[in-house]
C-alpha cells in the first residue's frame, strides 16, 4: 500500500524523502496561512518568524501536492517528518483523505496546526505578516527564502496563491 503525504509549504520543494509520484490534490476543511509561529526553523524565540500551517475551517480547502512516498522508504520517511514537522508539538499529525487530480481519493499523513499551542498566530494581518517575515531567520534560514520558496513552486506547478503572492511582493519591498 502507497504511503502519501500531503505537501502545501516547503515539503512541495523540499520534501526531504524519495517521491515515487507526486499529483497536484485538495484537502477539504482546511486553509493554508501563515498561522504558526516559527521559533526553530525560520525564526528564533527572541525574533519569531511564520511558517505555514493548515488551519482548519470547514467551509475552505487547500490546494497542494500528494507525495507518493518511494516503495521501501515509509518507516523512515515517516521519522523524519515526525523529527521535522513536530518539533515543538504545534503540528498534529493526521491521515486525512485528499483528492487527487486524477479523480483519485488517497490518505495522506497531513501535518495540520492545532489552535491551542502557543505557536499559533492565526488570524494576522497580511501587512503583519509581511513585517515579520521579512526580518525572521531560524536554524533553516531567511523567512523571506522560506516564502519566496512556497510562492515559487505554488505558480510552477498551476496553483497560485494570492496571498502567497501578495506578501511575497510586500517582503521583497521591505526587504529592498
Amino acid at each position: 500500500m502507497t504511503m502519501w503525504v500531503f505537501g502545501y509549504g516547503s515539503l512541495l520543494w523540499h520534501p526531504g524523502f524519495p517521491v515515487a509520484r507526486q499529483e497536484v490534490a485538495t484537502l477539504s476543511g482546511y486553509a493554508r496561512s501563515f498561522c504558526m509561529s516559527s521559533i526553530h526553523h525560520r525564526g528564533s524565540e527572541e525574533n519569531p518568524g511564520l511558517v505555514l500551517a493548515l488551519d482548519e475551517n470547514a467551509e475552505t480547502h487547500c490546494t497542494g501536492l500528494a507525495l507518493a512516498v518511494e516503495a521501501g522508504h515509509e518507516e523512515a520517511t515517516l521519522a523524519g517528518l515526525r523529527e521535522r514537522e513536530l518539533i515543538s508539538s504545534a503540528y498534529v499529525e493526521r491521515d486525512l483523505e485528499v483528492n487527487l487530480a486524477s479523480g483519485e481519493c488517497v490518505t495522506a499523513v497531513t501535518y495540520v496546526i492545532d489552535p491551542h499551542h502557543v505557536q499559533y498566530c492565526g488570524g494576522m494581518s497580511l501587512e503583519d505578516q509581511a513585517q515579520i517575515i521579512a526580518v525572521a531567520v531560524g536554524g533553516r534560514g531567511p523567512n523571506t527564502e522560506y516564502l519566496y520558496n512556497t510562492a515559487a513552486h505554488l505558480a510552477e506547478i498551476g496553483l497560485r496563491d494570492a496571498d502567497l503572492d501578495w506578501l511575497s511582493n510586500r517582503v521583497r519591498i521591505l526587504s529592498a
